[in-house]
Formats: structure tokens, sequence, C-alpha cells
């Protein structure tokens, strides 16, 4: 018994040595990248199926590389920017549908989140010669199918470009600033719907469809942007807050062959509605269209024949909620399609004839399909991701057209998805988990075995074992009559007869998830370092949260809010009566609808939490657009309580604890308009606070070491509030 006890004493004592050489992680390893993972960039399949390219930057050039799938190795540079005079580098690359040429963009400059502006040169691998598209910066070039023309948008208006002799036309021309766009969307578009280019040319390639936006009337938003000069500048914009009004939008199809452009009217009488997509169907003369009422309960998928601008009505969906718009609609030889819908409860693939109707239903049961990657004609199969291994989880499945032969192609627990070659014989798998950093693999997609590692993250992980990392804690918690996903960070020597401060992170936002088994972001590095620091850090997908059927997501439906901030607040409650939980030490932090979601549940659960830091919040939906708000509130004319109840500008009186608002005020989404209501609030109602303004920072709030001084500010206000607040440390129980 002697020697066991002493066997004890030193295996203790080496085991706390060894915590003890451990380094702790500073806010700079976070912010300048050390521990940046590898991935793989810019990777496109090519056509025959067996070799994919790869975008390269070294040494201050970029290059695209060709790679052989069977073999992983190199087969040749297709192009360096190194050898072309005119080009430092180049940030992206599009091929022609032939991968005769490639499209390099040059220059970029950003405008809003999705959309930029840029310098683009066109390099045809057969001559091996380079052309400058346009001496003025161009937005969303695109080849056309036979790949002797391409397209753009430019001042608010389309040109074409022959290739074959260069010569430019400019194919709309009423194009003009805060007035009329056309084949570009405006900001709410972009933002909402997730896309910017508003043209698609058929397959014939004589024809283009495009939406006009016609953003007359709707209201102009302006920001400061303070720069450097001695005067400050503004950026004035469209933006349509809740229940203002859209632009007007109209769907043309420009004929290149008579130079004619004819606008589409329908059978059925849209009074205020959108055009989320627009797609071609595999026949040249036939356009789809999705159009959907501006409640978005609502969605149409029309077939317009392109002569004669006939339009048959092929699906409706409606929903007492919403719907969401995808990205998932597929085109099959016959013209049937493959769609994507929540209609039976969960989120599934269907099939339907030409003509709309139902052909079967390919999946189904109690979990999500989370991406669709394609369609093999050869072996009839669908290639998707789920969340069959659980909601946190992600796989990979193959299954029969026909919703048969169901089978698994990844092998790992975590997060997995998918790029698969062209014939769909190969995919590269991108795998992570909460332990495991991403690692990419060259797959069988008719067997989903794996052929052979392509590239790891085993020197990061390597690394990191040099750092005093803890690991994070899965599991569920049972709040409001739902087991919530939750994950939880202690500190390293964690000692459960002591109490500790509890810090929450959530966002909150309908169908997200912040609770998923995948690798670290940087806010999990802070996390790690604040567990450092003696605080227990955790998270709570509450009931609105993606990815557990419709019901749990919609809930919501006219009371965004609501139903989030009781769970997170019941969340706190249940946590905070753990032993080792200090209940009267507990605050909670977010970032955009996560910033609304920590302001509200400082001010209205104020016996619950102590202090709170709410970033770039919305602080009343009034100030949001349209698309996104009205998608889960209706207008603010039909639901004034839904928006007035759950937004934090009207409950101040609330605050008790500790309070830190920040935001960027070049913020062209949340606009900082929301922030200086509520302070303006907060100054009424007498309440003491601590705020920042970054100047001319947009959403992000990012560039040079704005981000470190952001971290070090909020890790300064947790300590001073949670951590200093305390007689000590760690409070003995």
């Amino acid at each position: 018994m002697k020697l066991l006890k002493s066997c004890t004493v030193l295996f203790l004592l080496v085991s706390t040595l060894a915590s003890a050489q451990k380094k702790e992680i500073t806010l700079e390893d976070i912010w300048t990248g050390s521990f940046r993972t590898e991935r793989m960039g810019g990777l496109h399949s090519m056509n025959d199926g067996q070799q994919y390219s790869v975008l390269d930057f070294s040494n201050g050039t970029s290059q695209i590389d060709i790679y052989d799938y069977k073999t992983l190795t190199k087969q040749k540079t297709l192009v360096n920017s190194a050898n072309i005079d005119s080009i430092g580098y180049f940030s992206s690359y599009t091929f022609s549908e032939d991968e005769s040429m490639v499209l390099l963009a040059t220059d970029v400059e950003s405008i809003y989140r999705r959309s930029t502006l840029g310098k683009y040169y066109i390099f045809n691998s057969k001559t091996n010669q380079t052309t400058l598209v346009s001496e003025e910066k161009i937005q969303e070039p695109t080849f056309s199918p036979d790949g002797t023309k391409l397209a753009y948008g430019l001042n608010n208006d389309i040109y074409v470009k022959d290739l074959t002799t260069g010569q430019t036309n400019q194919i709309t021309k009423d194009g003009k600033k805060n007035e009329i766009i056309n084949g570009v969307t405006d900001w709410v578009y972009e933002e909402e719907f997730s896309f910017v280019r508003a043209f698609e040319w058929n397959a014939a390639s004589n024809k283009i469809a495009f939406i006009r936006f016609d953003e007359t009337d709707v209201p102009e938003f302006s920001m400061d942007v303070y720069g450097q000069e001695l005067y400050q500048t503004q950026q004035v914009f469209k933006y349509p807050k809740a229940g203002e009004a859209n632009s007007l939008v109209s769907l043309h199809i420009y004929d290149l062959e008579s130079a004619s452009t004819k606008e589409v009217s329908l059978d059925k009488t849209y009074s205020d509605f959108y055009i989320p997509r627009i797609k071609w169907t595999n026949e040249p003369n036939v356009l789809s269209a999705q159009y959907t009422n501006r409640h978005q309960n609502e969605l149409d998928v029309w077939f317009i024949d392109a002569e004669t601008l006939k339009g048959d009505l092929v699906l409706a969906e409606t929903d007492k909620a919403y719907i969401d718009v995808t990205f998932n609609l597929t085109f099959l030889k016959d013209n049937s399609f493959i769609w994507t819908s929540e209609k039976d409860g969960y989120n599934h693939i269907y099939h339907y004839d030409k003509t709309g109707t139902l052909i079967n239903q390919v999946t189904s049961g109690n979990w999500e399909v989370t991406d669709y990657y394609g369609y093999d004609e050869k072996s009839k199969r669908i290639f998707y991701q789920s969340t069959e291994d659980g909601s946190i989880n992600r796989a990979v499945y193959a299954i029969g057209l026909n919703g048969k032969n169901k089978q698994k192609l990844s092998e790992k627990t975590g997060t997995n998805s998918a790029d698969f070659s062209a014939d769909f014989s190969y995919f590269i798998n991108s795998y992570s988990s909460a332990t495991v950093a991403p690692e990419y693999t060259l797959n069988n997609a008719k067997t989903g075995k794996v052929i052979k590692p392509i590239k790891n993250n085993e020197a990061l992980q390597q690394k990191l074992k040099g750092f005093n990392i803890s690991s994070k804690e899965f599991s569920t918690i049972s709040i409001n009559g739902n087991d919530l996903n939750m994950w939880m960070i202690k500190p390293s020597d964690f000692d459960e007869t002591k109490t500790y401060p509890l810090f929450m992170y959530q966002y909150s936002g309908p169908g997200s998830q912040e609770v998923s088994n995948s690798w670290n972001s940087a806010n999990d590095y802070w996390y790690e370092l604040l567990a450092q620091k003696g605080y227990i850090v955790a998270c709570i997908d509450g009931r609105g949260t993606g990815f557990k059927g419709a019901d749990f997501k919609k809930v919501t439906q006219n009371e965004l809010g609501k139903y989030e901030l009781e769970d997170q607040i019941a969340a706190a409650k249940k946590l905070g009566q753990l032993e080792f939980i200090d209940a009267d030490h507990m605050g909670i932090w977010g970032w955009s609808f996560g910033g609304y979601l920590s302001s509200a549940a400082l001010f209205k659960g104020n016996d619950t939490f102590s202090m709170a830091i709410a970033v770039a919040p919305v602080t009343s939906w009034r100030f949001y657009d349209t698309i996104y708000t009205e998608r889960y509130m209706t207008t603010p004319q039909e639901n004034a309580s839904g928006y007035d109840d759950n937004s934090p500008i009207n409950f101040v009186d609330g605050l008790e604890g500790d309070f830190l608002l920040v935001h960027g005020t070049g913020d062209d989404n949340v606009h900082v308009q929301n922030t200086m209501r509520l302070v303006e609030a907060l100054i009424q109602a007498n309440k003491d606070f601590e705020w920042m303004l970054y100047p001319d920072r947009n959403h992000g709030i990012y560039g040079g070491n704005t981000r470190l001084h952001l971290y070090k500010k909020m890790t300064n206000f947790i300590d001073k509030t949670l951590g200093e607040a305390r007689p000590e440390a760690y409070k003995e129980q």
C-alpha cells in the first residue's frame, strides 16, 4: 500500500508539472494566425472526372495546379501569375465550360458581403495568351456555355463581350445608381437571398435572362465614412427596413440574335413579391423562375417559354410560417427536376417530372438533408449530406433516384462534406470534429472507401499539445420540454469542489447552429483562453435554431426572440443549480442576432445574468431589412406587438448588471443606428454601461489590429465583471 501511495503521489506530481509546463493561449496567438488550419482552396473537378485543379499561393504569386485524382500527383501548372506581366496575382478563377479558357480575378474590392468589383483577365490555355476583359472594374463576369462570349455587370447595366471579335455590346442602358439595377441584385437580395449575379445564359448561348431592380422608391440609408481626410464622406444606399418599400422587380429575356429584350408577364397576379432564383432548364427556350410573396410563405416555380413568354406553374408550395429558398433545384436530362423541401416536417429530397407532378420523395426520416451534392445520370444516384448521425454531426450519403439503396459514404463521426468529381467516380472528403482538425481524403464514390489521404493538420494538432487546452464536452439539456444541444468547456484544472463563473455564448438566429461536432473556430480558442482564466464557457442551441425539424425551427414565427430568450434564461438557471457553477456570476454574449439576444437576456433576465456583451446587435426589428425580418415576423404594420415586445430597446429599465455594447460605424447590415438608439434609451433610463464604436468597420469588425483590440476589450470586461468581482479566482464551496 505504501508503494502504491508513493506511485500515486509521483504520478500526480508529474501530471501537475506537465500541465504547468504547457503554454497558455494568448489573444495574440488567436488573432495573428498561430492556429490557422490548412485547407484546400479553389477546388474544381475537371470535366474528365479524373483530374482536379486547386488555387495555390506562394511568394506573392498565384497559380492553378492540376492534379490527378487516382495518384494525387501534380500533372502541371496551368497558369502562374509570375508568367503574366500584367498580373501580380489573382485571387480566384473560373473555367469556361470546355475548360479552354480561365477567368482570373485581380484587384478585387468588396462592395457588400458577397458583391465585389474587380479587374478580370481571360487566360487561353491553347494559345497561352491573356486578355483584359475591361479597363474598368466589373461585376460577375460569366462565360456563355459555348465559350464565345462573356457577360458582366458594369454601372448597373449588363454588357456582353464577343471573345472572337473583341467587340463589347451594352444590352441594357437604363442602369442608374440608387435607381435602376440590371442583372445584379440590390442590397437586400444580396444579403438575404445570398446571390449577386441576377442574369443567366441559356444552354444555346443565344439568350440571357435577367432580373431588373427598380429601387427608386426604396428609402435611402446613409453612413458617415470618417477615413483619413479632413472631412468625412457619406455612403448612401437603398435599404428597405421592415414594412418599407422594396425594389420593384421584373424578369426579362434578352435575345442576342435579334438584339431585343422582352419582359416576362405571368398569368398570376403578384402584388408584392420577390424573384429569388432564376435558372434555365436543359431546354434552351425554357427558363425556370421562382416567385415568392412578401411574407415568403408561398413559393411558386414557373417554367417560362422564352419565345412566347407563356409561363406554366409547375410547383406551388405553401407553409404556415415560411419557405426557405435554396440553390438545390437540379434539372435532369428529361427536364424532370430535383427539389428539396420541409413539407413533411424535415428537409428532404423530392423528384418531380417536368410538369411538376411528384414522382417520388427520395429521402425521408426524422433528420435533415443539409446539403445536396448532385445527381449521377450513369448510376442514377443522388449524393447528399445529412444529420443522420445526429443533429450536431454531418455525414455523406448516396441514394438511388427511386429512394432505394441508400448508402453511407463517409466513415468518421463528426462533420463530413464532399466535393465530387465531374463523373462522380471520386470525391474529396473534408472531415473534422471537435478533437480532429480538418483532414482531406480521396474517396471512392461507389463504396465511400478512402483511397488516399490528401492533406491534414497534424502539425497544428501537435502544436496544440503544447498548450493548455480543455476538451469541449457535448451533451443535451432538458429545457421547456426540449432536449437542447449543448457544449461546455471547463478549466483544465477543473475541481468540482470549487465554483466557477459561467459565461454563455449563443447566436440563436433562425435555422442556425453553434453546437456542432466540428473543428475550432477562432472563438473556440478564445473560450479556451477564458477557461484557462477560470471560467466555465457553455453554449446552448435553443428553439428556433436549425437541423432538428421544421417545428423546432419555426416555433418562433411572429415572436422572434421570445422563445429563444426563454430557453437561454432557463438554461442558465438550470446550470446555475450545479454545485460547481457560481450562480451569482453568470454572463452571456453574442454577435448580431446573438447580440440582440444577449442584450434582451440581461434586461429581461436580470435575476439570472449579472453581465452581458452585445456586439453589432439588432436592438429593434423595426430597424432591420424587409426580407429577413418579415420572413419571421411579417410586417410591423401587421405585427406591432411581435416587434416591440421582443426588442431590448424597449426594456432598458431592466438593466441591473454590467453591460458592454460594441458596434462598427460602417456596418451596412445591422446599422449603428441600432446601438445609438439603445444608447439613448439607456441614458434616458439613467443606466450605467460601457460601449465601444469602431470607426468605419463593417458588421465583421475586422482589419488591422481591430479584432485583437475588440477581444482584449471583451476579455478585460469579463475579468472585471465575472472574475475580479468575486473574492478570489476560484471560490471554495
